[in-house]
């Protein structure tokens, strides 16, 4: 996907050392299919611990590196896993990143209340851009397959403990229900006493990273870019 592979292209192009990890995908919802042949799916806890140990060898390959010099993100469902697994770094006193991306990410188990102003730019969207709160608990349950699994902050950080988690950058698209919990984990973060910066990138849908060929993509990207090197993370020689 353009998501994972032109994202990592563009910020590699940077300067940026990257590390994309091919974690096994969760289950889809019943009824739901890609359109493409299917792999066997795993759900809840195999991708977030996946990332997690991705992370902790990259960081840990080169003693002269450390790991506060790496960045971990990811988009959408991608940005779960990556909060996740800094949680699950912090409880754990594994190697925590310099900073944490993500891109409209989804972050709660359920989805936090929907401004009106953002309701009536998701009802404009043509499907399947126009999901809303049960579509995203459908999808949330499927990936977690036990509804207790919901309840854990591994599984969905927002309405956890926070504090401790590095500086955090949070790009949400203007026009997708998930920006309602991209800036609610905004809140919680700040409220944890967690350095975050939550933008919006104007007239974009979810997963705009995915179309290299919409304008936006490309800003993102340069905004994406800027924050990290506040923290010197464009730097080959740390990484």
């Amino acid at each position: 996907m353009p998501e994972n592979d032109w994202v990592a292209r563009q910020l590699a192009r940077r300067g940026l050392v990257v590390v994309t990890v091919d974690y096994r995908l969760s289950p889809l919802p019943d009824g739901e299919s890609t359109g493409v042949p299917e792999v066997r799916r795993f759900p809840y806890p195999v991708a977030s611990e996946e990332v997690t140990a991705a992370f902790t060898w990259a960081t840990t390959s080169d003693p002269a590196v450390p790991a506060t010099s790496w960045a971990l993100g990811g988009a959408s469902a991608g940005g779960n896993l990556a909060a996740g697994a800094a949680l699950r770094l912090r409880d754990t006193g594994g190697p925590l990143p310099g900073a944490l991306v993500l891109a409209y990410p989804v972050l709660h188990a359920a989805l936090p209340p929907v401004p009106p102003e953002l309701v009536a730019k998701v009802r404009a969207l043509p499907p399947p851009f126009n999901f809303g709160a049960e579509q995203i608990a459908e999808m949330n349950l499927a990936y977690v397959q036990k509804p207790d699994a919901l309840a854990e902050a591994y599984a969905f950080p927002g309405g956890h403990d926070l504090s401790g988690l590095p500086p955090v950058f949070i790009l949400n698209c203007d026009s997708d229900s998930l920006r309602a919990s991209g800036q609610q984990f905004g809140a919680e973060l700040a409220a944890a006493g967690v350095e975050v910066v939550v933008m919006r990138e104007p007239g974009t849908r979810h997963g705009h990273l995915n179309d290299p060929d919409d304008p936006a993509a490309s800003r993102s990207i340069i905004r994406i870019a800027d924050w990290l090197t506040r923290f010197s993370l464009l730097s080959p020689s740390r990484q």
